[in-house]
């Protein structure tokens, strides 16, 4: 065996474990089979291994993505973010392989929420992110608080005898419409959300309010910075010609 087939087989083991599809016969069909293969592994690299969500690449592409659809048709889309409460207390008190189970559980609790448009991924460790589409600031508040007692009535089973439950804390924030921000911004505000529900005592929820106003200094300067540029040099451009001159 050379190292070519070992890779190949480990990549065939890594898809027909992991993913739920057929792989055409090698030799029957070596193209179809290699193209399997190579689609195999880029879903695998978009997913998070223990919860079987998207993973973080994936979320900062969906969120490009809306940015782009908000700045060109004006349409809502809500970011949340989500932390699992005293999640280091769960690990500390019953070990990282209950703590894994929860964050499993977590995960299938918060995809059974969404809508065939939404989006849910793991952010990193504890926190999960939801990116939902079409979503009006009047629903973005209802919708958050389903999820929130969605998963704290989830029970969890750590033994024969025990359940365990948990809470999360939301903090969301809207897409600025009209404006071509940046990932870094939106999840940022989110995060500010995020942070301030965990202050306010957890397993509660904050939405930043009147998204179409909230528009921070960087987020302006994306939006005015080409028009003040153009501005400029429309002014020098005409400076220059009642002077006799020509701008290059």
């Amino acid at each position: 065996m050379d190292l070519g087939d070992l890779h190949l087989g480990t990549a065939h083991a890594l898809v027909a474990e992991s993913l739920p599809r057929h792989l055409p016969d090698p030799q029957a069909d070596p193209t179809a089979y290699l193209q399997a293969l190579i689609d195999g592994l880029c879903e695998l690299s978009l997913k998070d291994t223990l919860t079987g969500l998207n993973n973080r690449r994936y979320l900062d592409a969906v969120l490009e993505s809306e940015i782009d659809r908000v700045a060109r048709t004006g349409e809502a889309a809500l970011l949340l973010i989500l932390d699992i409460d005293h999640f280091k207390l769960v690990n500390d008190a019953h070990g990282h392989l209950v703590g894994d189970r929860v964050l499993q559980t977590v995960a299938r609790t918060l995809r059974a929420c969404m809508r065939p448009m939404d989006t849910v991924a793991r952010y990193g460790g504890e926190e999960f992110a939801m990116i939902l589409p079409a979503c009006q600031p009047g629903f973005g508040r209802r919708v958050a608080e389903r999820v929130r007692t969605a998963v704290e009535a989830t029970q969890i089973p750590i033994s024969p005898s025990r359940n365990l439950s948990v809470t999360v804390s939301i903090g969301g924030a809207y897409a600025i419409q009209w404006i071509r921000s940046t990932t870094a911004l939106w999840t940022e505000r989110a995060d500010t959300q995020l942070f301030r529900a965990k202050q306010g005592g957890r397993n509660q929820i904050c939405i930043e309010e009147a998204p179409d106003s909230t528009v921070s200094a960087d987020e302006k300067s994306l939006l005015l910075g080409p028009l003040y540029t153009a501005s400029v040099w429309g002014e020098l451009s005409q400076d220059l010609n009642a002077a006799g001159g020509s701008a290059h």
